[in-house]
């Protein structure tokens, strides 16, 4: 079956209390899979980048001018009359009156609840990365002590913190089972989840919400851990493809800049990022000497959000 490519677009805007909000569509009578919803967008014509199809797709269907269309993630999935792969963009600024000219109805919708049903089956995991925060928090108890992480981990976590990743191999194994348990059981009682770096056994005697592979790991994986969320750690576009394939749910990428983890490691920069990501197969937090500040920029070259260490834990 030829392999059609696809621009699907990700429109956003702020609700009311502030939460963000995306666009869906509902397919017309007539067309394959009528009264199921989507996101708008469509074909990839020949000598088109994806990128501008979409552009050239959001104003044929709904009469907007796309201004920011940042790269976030690309999928495949075959249909009874095609095999697509999708590169959805999400659109963050756009201007015009939006005017439907091919969906029955439009629905403003939030990843934490759909109103709408039933979706396309392509877009269940895209629904899914939808619903992770943009900023990944990563411990680092072996350097500050465990009770000072747990402090600010409960800081961090009563400011809204929702993602974390424990990260602590260099504590000995008594200490590092007693704070992946405590770190586990505050995360869940501020509803946030929480990933075990490295140790599957570990993550699921302390009832972790799933387990983070570090690269050497993830090139050794040959399923997918049995966890509601796996991701990876990557330092290349095969690695980000290899973590794809093994069904991980998101990854982290870098070092953008150089950091005190990896002394002597020198950071890629943005533009080798972006060049390296291009549109991810699976939602890829930028990771190396950034902070909160780095998300704008980080989702411009088609980061889902950042990780961070150190930056996670500042006052």
């Amino acid at each position: 079956m030829k392999l059609t490519e696809v621009a699907a677009a990700v429109i956003e805007r702020r609700a009311a209390d502030g939460a963000v909000e995306f666009l869906l569509g509902q397919r017309a009578p007539g067309t394959f899979y009528p009264g199921y919803w989507e996101f708008p967008g469509g074909k990839v014509e020949a000598g088109e980048t994806p990128h501008a199809a979409l552009v050239r797709e959001l104003h044929e269907e709904l009469g907007i001018e796309v201004s920011r269309a940042d790269p976030w993630l690309r999928r495949e999935h075959v249909y009874e009359h095609a095999h697509v792969r999708l590169s959805f963009f999400r659109v963050r600024e756009w201007r015009g009156e939006l005017r439907d000219h091919v969906h029955s109805a439009l629905a403003w919708q939030r990843a934490d609840g759909l109103t709408v049903a039933p979706m396309l089956p392509a877009n269940a995991p895209v629904l899914a990365a939808l619903a992770l925060p943009d900023f990944y928090a990563i411990t680092h108890a072996h350097e500050i002590g465990i009770d000072a992480q747990l402090m600010a981990l409960a800081h961090a976590l009563e400011a809204g913190l929702k993602l974390v990743q424990v990260r602590e191999q260099a504590l000995d194994a008594p200490r590092r089972a007693a704070f992946v348990h405590a770190a586990v059981d505050l995360c869940h009682q501020y509803g946030a989840r929480v990933l075990v770096n490295g140790d599957v056994v570990l993550a699921a005697a302390a009832g972790a919400d799933g387990v983070h592979l570090p690269a050497a790991q993830l090139a050794a994986q040959t399923v997918r851990p049995d966890f509601p969320l796996v991701a990876a750690s990557c330092h290349s576009a095969a690695e980000l493809e290899l973590a794809a394939s093994l069904g991980c749910d998101f990854a982290v990428f870098g070092p953008v800049r150089a950091t005190t983890t990896h002394p002597g490691v020198a950071g890629i920069g943005w533009e080798s990022f972006a060049a390296s990501v291009a549109v991810p197969p699976l939602p890829t937090f930028a990771l190396g000497g950034l902070s909160r500040a780095d998300c704008d920029v980080a989702q411009r070259a088609g980061a889902h959000g950042i990780a961070a260490i150190r930056a996670a834990w500042e006052s």
